[in-house]
């Protein structure tokens, strides 16, 4: 990127390139393999399962008596998951459904969820991922540019569904309830749900079958498995809602399974250094909808035999850490807004923490506050992780062994390059900061229906353009800067909104924060805060103190306005584009 100079100020440090005699040292050396584990091949050891229905059924049997899914109490062994996804599948089937023919999930962690997206899989069928939240507008674009026939939906979120369904091509309905899978304690979760809390609103859709209905009509046909290929298409995962109109990742099933793989390859490190137990158990608060729950909880999950704990409201608080108190848990994925909601809780405090073997951050950047507290508490460090829909989701990860937090995203996962380029696509020089541009067997065969969209994010040579930037290391470690597209360009600087975060998110006082850049009639933009306070005598003249002994000049914030919360996505992150609205 070209450096850019202010008058009167002075310019941003840079770090030396790193050079080879004449020659800058660019990425295309790989020089991530010399920082490898001693025993992380830098290959991917091709899946041996063709599909990931293959995949799940080959795990389903190796680990048939044991709990798959536990969810309020209700557990799903390996078993019958098995089962009930194939009388699922054979009820799609029944529909006449052509293969690859697009079947949406609308629903938030709940046993239903794996039995149907396992069912669809073995179909041959292509799961949508719905965010259950969506508002009628979100949702018709999805199904309409999908062009999903089928849709699993829990009765909740129906409403939206019949605002919007004449408009599409769905042309089946699956409606589920909370307590379809929870035997007799079903009844009253219902009662509990729909008569109680008032969380259905009232509904009509013409034609629809409930998921236990669906079930016991699929369990008296015969399901036949269909013929399923690595270059046939599993997942369509929307990416790009919060920052234009969202498109459809499409990720084969040679995608998603290479990242399983190397996923599975990475993590290994962990159980050298903690044996890793017979009945591993994985919490799953993040939703599976979501590509980080997917890929990491249901799908590597279930290929190590694990039992995965659902939890369909993780912004209960309280009642995700009641539900914690029952389990000896080793493997946890999150968000730094998780993270940091839970070490706020006093009750999260008092829970077991010897038996957590890996805790792993995605999503957005883990601030160094919130590792350090997390670390001090369980005694786990948080492995940070980076990728994106896209990919499948990982692209990098740091050490699973690693003791201390290095705020760097880690290294490129077996099998996937790294590339930091400038604006015209060249590469830079290790220690310049550039768009991280990623190539490897995880990253998706382009956009659904969107050529035009896809040429925009691949490069010639076959690389994704991530959209966000950031720097590498002579050693191959990468470091986040931000998003390209949330940059604040004070009189000719480039500041970074997650470093103002970083920074300000370790005042004692703040809660939580982010940062946007504003319009400003002497700068062209200056950097706002938001603030949700943890003490509630902060006060701006505290927080500018701060920054004024933590930031140069031109990246302190010229506005700081207090929230009482601020607007997240339903995977926990923060929105920074409605707070600049």
């Amino acid at each position: 990127m070209p450096k850019q100079k202010a008058q009167g100020k002075p310019a941003a440090p840079r770090r030396k390139p790193a050079t080879a005699g004449n020659n800058p040292v660019t990425a295309r050396d790989k020089p991530w393999l010399k920082s490898y584990p001693a025993k992380v091949a830098a290959e991917v050891t091709p899946p041996s399962a063709a599909s990931i229905g293959d995949l799940l059924v080959g795990a389903c049997r190796q680990y048939a008596g044991r709990t798959a899914f536990t969810c309020m109490g209700k557990t799903l062994s390996y078993g019958d998951l098995e089962r009930q996804s194939a009388a699922f599948g054979a009820w799609l089937q029944g529909r006449g459904l052509a293969k690859g023919a697009r079947v949406a999930i609308m629903m938030p962690n709940v046993l239903q969820y794996p039995v149907a997206m396992m069912g669809i899989l073995r179909a041959g069928y292509t799961v949508v991922n719905v965010n259950p939240l969506y508002t009628p507008r979100e949702l018709e674009h999805q199904l309409k540019d999908s062009g999903a026939e089928a849709i699993v939906v829990l009765e909740n979120f129906a409403k939206t569904l019949q605002t919007v369904i004449p408009r599409t091509q769905v042309k089946h309905v699956v409606v589920a309830a909370m307590g379809d899978m929870l035997g007799i304690k079903g009844i009253l979760v219902n009662l509990v749900v729909r008569r109680v809390k008032k969380l259905v609103p009232s509904w009509s859709l013409p034609g629809h079958v409930s998921f236990n209905a669906a079930l016991s009509d699929g369990a008296e046909r015969t399901f036949k498995p269909a013929k399923v290929g690595p270059d046939d298409v599993a997942f369509l995962q929307y990416t790009g809602g919060t920052t234009g109109v969202a498109k459809g990742a499409t990720l084969l099933h040679r995608n998603v399974l290479a990242n399983v793989s190397q996923l599975a390859m990475w993590v290994e490190e962990a159980y050298r250094a903690k044996p890793k137990p017979a009945d591993l158990v994985y919490i799953c608060a993040l939703p599976l909808y979501h590509i980080f729950a997917l890929t990491v909880n249901a799908l590597m999950g279930m290929q190590q035999g694990a039992q995965n704990v659902l939890i369909p409201n993780p912004r209960d608080i309280p009642g995700f850490v009641k539900e914690l108190h029952k389990y000896k848990f080793h493997i946890f994925p999150g968000l730094n807004t998780l993270f940091n909601a839970l070490l706020n809780n006093e009750q999260f405090r008092t829970l077991d923490f010897k038996p957590l073997i890996l805790t792993l951050g995605g999503g957005m950047a883990i601030q160094k506050g919130v590792a350090e507290r997390w670390k001090e508490l369980t005694g786990n460090s948080i492995t940070e992780g980076y990728g994106l829909s896209e990919t499948s989701p990982v692209a990098t990860a740091s050490y699973v062994t690693a003791t201390e937090f290095s705020g760097s995203i880690g290294l490129p996962l077996p099998s996937t390059e790294l590339s930091i380029r400038d604006d015209d696509g060249n590469e830079v020089p290790l220690g310049e900061i550039g768009e991280i541009c990623i190539k490897g067997p995880q990253v998706m065969a382009g956009y659904w229906n969107r050529p035009d969209e896809t040429l925009k994010v691949m490069t010639p040579d076959g690389f994704f353009k991530s959209g966000d930037m950031g720097v590498m290391d002579d050693k191959g470690f990468t470091r986040i800067v931000d998003r390209k597209k949330d940059m604040i360009l004070v009189s000719g600087f480039n500041v970074y909104p997650n470093e103002l975060e970083e920074v300000v998110a370790m005042h004692p006082g703040v809660l939580e924060v982010a940062a946007v850049g504003v319009p400003d009639e002497h700068s062209g933009e200056a950097p706002k805060l938001f603030i949700v306070k943890k003490d509630p005598n902060l006060t701006v003249e505290d927080l500018n103190a701060f920054c004024k002994a933590n930031l140069t000049g031109y990246k302190r914030p010229k506005f700081i306005e207090f929230r009482a919360e601020l607007p997240k996505t339903n995977v926990g992150k923060i929105l920074r584009r409605e707070l600049r609205n």
